[in-house]
């Protein structure tokens, strides 16, 4: 019998019994032996705590207990996920070793759901960053091609799927963190609905922007993946009251009689390579049955301008909490003022101190309105545009990234060229709408191109019948 390798499969054999936990989990520890190395997916790889969760939920299959929809599937978790009485570092010095006291909401959801957390994943020190070159424990690396970048701020979550690490991984989309790195690595990448995700126990970059979602290799696999971890959370603020997700009986819907946006004064930047799998993407949900539609999303062009005033912004009120008392690394000093500064300067990282200067100036007096006050502004007009397109059409379609992954150190020293990779996937974190990319074929020296599939708030099931539409006439799954 072949043996299951997608998170739906997985979850089938174990609970039916024709396969155990512990035999899922040391095949895909035997793979981050082999590979890990070389691609650095990972801060930490939970070996032994995995095996016990392993050997728990084969005991209650044993007995006859369903132990859950994700039973014995490993999965790996951004490193911005709190653990209980397991390392959360943001990849960042200021937080080394730090073992926060009580588990993310999704944490507890996954582990209720009879999944297996394998490991805590690397990123851009906390979450900022589009390649993953920023973190304090060094970058992680594309394992399609080690000489590139994974993309970030997810890049470990992403690489862990893509090599084969765990079937199923967890990151936080920002500005792009889960759908770009998606794209370079080739695998389906989830940010939902604002608020249809708690954000309890994840360390904040931008409160407003940030949302957690899954990578996968399947459609299938990540619909399965954000109905275990969506619905309502009474702890966070932010939290829809709404039940979690149903996506799976949606996938076989298929895209006829939906109407396909297609946005006529896109920004300019897509390479000739990903522009063609973008328009062949349109041509196969035509075939499909479904009507493409141009719309116009004028503000669109903007939001990179406005996310780079609003997230630095939320990010320096956020980081404000990392001052070496409370927690986290401390550098003696004669006072406390220098204690702050000597901890700050040697905590935080390069990327990180630019945004909260950034953010600090925006938010400081005599400033305040001309940049911070007038983003906002913006992003009202962006989701004033994305609102008038969903009037003509279901979703949009866009490229997920502007290329394919570039060499590693290619845009290390040039922070607004690094920027620039955010520019399709930013828009939809300012209007809170959902967006996932799926693989589509490949671009320049056989590297995979992602399409990004874009819905009005709360259509994550609409979103997701088109993605199964491409998947299957990409013929994605790998």
């Amino acid at each position: 019998m072949t043996e299951p390798t997608t998170a739906t499969t997985i979850a089938e054999a174990v609970r039916f019994g024709t396969t155990t936990a512990s035999t899922i989990l040391e095949r895909h520890l035997a793979a981050i032996d082999e590979r890990e190395a070389d691609v650095h997916a990972f801060n930490l790889v939970l070996a032994d705590e995995a095996r016990a969760q392993a050997a728990a939920i084969d005991e209650l299959s044993a007995m006859g207990t369903d132990p859950g929809p994700l039973a014995g599937v490993p999965v790996a978790l951004k490193d911005n996920m709190c653990t209980r009485g397991i390392p959360t570092t943001c990849s960042s010095k200021i937080l080394g070793d730090w073992k926060p006291p009580y588990d993310a909401t999704v944490v507890t959801r996954l582990r209720d759901a009879g999944a297996i957390v394998i490991g805590k994943t690397n990123l851009d020190e906390f979450a900022m960053g589009s390649s993953t070159e920023n973190s304090a424990f060094g970058p992680t690396r594309n394992p399609l091609d080690t000489t590139r970048v994974p993309g970030g701020s997810s890049g470990g979550s992403a690489a862990a799927v893509a090599a084969g690490f765990a079937p199923l991984s967890f990151g936080s989309d920002t500005g792009g963190s889960i759908r770009q790195p998606a794209a370079l690595c080739g695998t389906v990448g989830v940010k939902p609905t604002y608020g249809m995700v708690s954000r309890l126990g994840l360390i904040a970059f931008g409160s407003s922007l940030d949302q957690i979602g899954p990578f996968a290799n399947t459609i299938d696999d990540a619909a399965l993946a954000l109905e275990a971890i969506s619905g309502h959370d009474p702890g966070d603020s932010t939290s829809i009251e709404r039940p979690p997700l149903e996506l799976r009986s949606k996938l076989l819907m298929g895209a006829a009689g939906l109407r396909v946006g297609r946005i006529t004064d896109l920004p300019e930047g897509a390479s000739p390579d990903v522009q063609a799998r973008l328009d062949e993407a349109f041509d196969a949900l035509s075939a499909a049955g479904a009507e493409i539609v141009d719309v116009e999303v004028p503000a669109f062009g903007y939001g990179l301008t406005a996310y780079y005033l609003i997230a630095p912004a939320e990010a320096s009120s956020n980081l404000a909490r990392f001052d070496g008392v409370r927690f986290g690394m401390r550098v003696n000093a004669p006072d406390t003022n220098q204690m702050y500064m000597a901890t700050r300067t040697e905590g935080f990282g390069a990327e990180v101190k630019r945004r909260i200067m950034l953010g600090t100036y925006a938010l400081s007096a005599g400033y305040y309105d001309a940049y911070y006050g007038r983003a906002l502004k913006v992003r009202r007009l962006i989701a004033n545009d994305f609102a008038a397109a969903y009037a003509q059409v279901d979703v949009l379609l866009t490229p997920a990234s502007p290329t394919v992954a570039f060499e590693i150190g290619d845009k290390a020293s040039d922070p607004l060229a690094m920027y620039l990779c955010d520019t399709y996937t930013i828009p939809s974190n300012l209007s809170g709408d959902p967006g996932m990319s799926v693989p589509f074929g490949t671009g320049e020296d056989g590297l995979p191109v992602g399409v990004q599939v874009l819905a009005p708030a709360l259509e994550d099931a609409t979103m997701f019948r088109v993605a199964a539409e491409l998947e299957r006439a990409a013929g994605a799954t790998r």
